[in-house]
């Protein structure tokens, strides 16, 4: 990756200082953390020559790190409680990234890297200096609770939609109330019943069938009656019976047969009289059927529905014309619960609005009381919190500014301090605000610039009060914070067959003394500058 070659470089726990002379490639370590988590910042990291650049980093996580959320929305599984990051920046300039071994999306590593690590310099655009940011802050610095609030404004909106839909139905309702009220009486005074038209037709049709062989059937029931087949079958078993005797026998089975055959006609006589029976009817009932039916059919076609679905239709218009009449009662119903929605959010939110003053005022003067050792008593800080739309966090807009001198106006930070003051506002407040979050790796990259003597002393006793919380780099050029050190590394530069690279070494006590005191008095170390570097680590 452009000055590095190989390098692999294990941060300790508390302060850590990266030194070394300009251009050695600290701001380079920098980049290439910047680049596996996904940030954007140079496009091109490869080093001349080299096919592809791959920088590979190692987190540990605690149980509740808040960076497991991120992970389990990505499907990604942590073992050991430890995250590998993992990116490639390929000679073609694409780039490939992984979190455990498992590819992922430039995306995802940047929602990673917001609970991982958070960066802080004078062109800091991501954390402190980000005004959107500030709310979220101060909630965490006053240890404010926000769920009563997120509560009551999902019961607000959820109550507001409830009292639109309502009026928007009331008002459409209104256009079609005529309509409603005709079409509801038009239907009850029908009273159609779901399956009445396949009855009423069936019954039509066997009424229509009856009317066309009614007449025919009649006659043949006159044909097999008394009138009919039946006497002259009566007469010719008679006729038979009486010459049977003279017959010697001849005449037995005719007549067996024949007083059989009186008796199937008897049952067809039979049925074809029920069937008859059953024809009857009145001719004024095929008329009302057919008037029903038709006005079924009619109605149907009228509001585009089949004649079975005429009841439900029914149903639905009386329910939408039920709500109708009972809509003025049920929207001031829910014009009260609405407005008690709102009377509860305004509550909620004019409570939190005093407690984020109260908060804010305890910050200011925290941030104040830190500024004194960082030779910047003169300086005023403020939390400003002014009206804004309200939303599930209220409806406060919160703004840390700042005036470099009393009576001077203030305004924001990046906007009216300079670099050096900038940087030291930044400590201070991050100092305050960061107590107890051991979530975040915190990088400050050269925050000491333009200060020096007591005052780079009081960076360094601050850095390294911050880091008893929390993981902490910082890249510095002054003695004074390097000396604050837990952990102390070396960037230097060098020239090999005409290739220049840049290593990072970990320093023990004897040569952290020759770092710090070469940063004393440059590059020749003299006892005096020695016997200093001795005076500041034992601070």
């Amino acid at each position: 990756m452009l000055l590095i070659d190989r390098l692999e470089l294990g941060f300790g726990p508390g302060l850590n200082v990266l030194t070394g002379e300009t251009g050695a490639g600290k701001s380079i370590l920098l980049d290439c953390l910047g680049f596996v988590l996904g940030w954007r910042g140079r496009a091109d990291l490869v080093r001349q020559g080299a096919t592809q650049g791959e920088v590979t980093a190692v987190f540990d996580l605690p149980p509740n790190h808040p960076s497991r959320a991120v992970l389990a929305d990505a499907g990604i599984e942590v073992e050991d409680d430890q995250l590998i990051l993992r990116r490639i920046n390929g000679g073609d300039g694409r780039k490939t990234g992984f979190v455990n071994d498992r590819r992922v999306s430039g995306e995802v590593l940047r929602r990673l890297s917001e609970t991982l690590v958070e960066l802080h310099g004078q062109h800091d655009d991501r954390g402190l200096l980000n005004p959107r940011g500030h709310r979220a802050l101060l909630d965490a610095y006053g240890g404010v609770d926000l769920s009563a609030i997120r509560k009551a404004w999902s019961t607000r909106k959820e109550a507001g939609r409830l009292l639109e839909e309502a009026l928007a139905a009331q008002a459409a309702a209104r256009e079609e109330e005529e309509f409603l009220r005709h079409a509801v009486k038009e239907l009850e005074d029908l009273a159609p019943e779901a399956g009445e038209e396949a009855t009423l037709d069936s019954s039509r049709r066997n009424m229509q069938a009856a009317e066309r062989i009614r007449e025919d059937v009649q006659r043949a029931l006159a044909l097999l009656g008394a009138e009919g087949a039946e006497s002259a079958m009566v007469e010719a078993s008679r006729w038979l019976e009486g010459a049977a005797d003279k017959a010697e026998g001849r005449l037995d089975a005719p007549i067996s047969a024949l007083s059989r055959a009186l008796i199937e006609l008897g049952e067809a006589y039979q049925g074809v009289e029920d069937a008859l029976s059953g024809m009857d009817f009145d001719p004024y009932a095929l008329e009302a059927v057919e008037e029903r039916l038709f006005a079924l059919r009619a109605l149907a076609r009228k509001h585009s529905v089949l004649a079975d679905d005429l009841a439900g239709l029914a149903a639905q218009l009386r329910d939408r014309l039920d709500r109708l009449d009972a809509g003025d009662q049920r929207i001031a119903e829910l014009r009260q619960s609405a407005a008690a929605a709102d009377a509860e959010y305004d509550r909620l939110a004019t409570e939190l609005t005093e407690r984020r003053r109260r908060a804010a005022a305890d910050l200011d003067k925290a941030v104040s009381a830190e500024l004194a050792p960082l030779k910047m008593e003169r300086a005023v800080f403020t939390t400003g919190i002014s009206p804004g739309e309200a939303g599930p966090e209220g409806r406060d807009i919160v703004a840390f500014t700042v005036a470099t001198n009393p009576g001077a106006p203030a305004g924001a930070l990046d906007k009216i301090a300079s670099g050096g003051e900038l940087s030291r506002f930044l400590l201070a407040l991050k100092v305050c605000l960061a107590k107890g979050n051991d979530a975040l790796v915190l990088i400050f990259d050269e925050i000491d610039r333009g200060v020096g003597g007591a005052t780079a002393d009081a960076v360094g006793r601050r850095l390294k009060r911050l880091a008893e919380d929390a993981q902490v780099l910082v890249v510095t050029h002054s003695p004074q914070v390097a000396a604050q050190g837990a952990n102390h590394f070396r960037v230097s530069k060098s020239v090999h067959d005409g290739m220049t690279t840049s290593t990072v070494t970990p320093l023990e006590r004897d040569d952290r003394i020759d770092e710090i005191a070469r940063m004393l008095s440059g590059d020749r170390i003299t006892q005096a500058a020695s016997d200093a570097a001795i005076s500041l680590l034992e601070g």
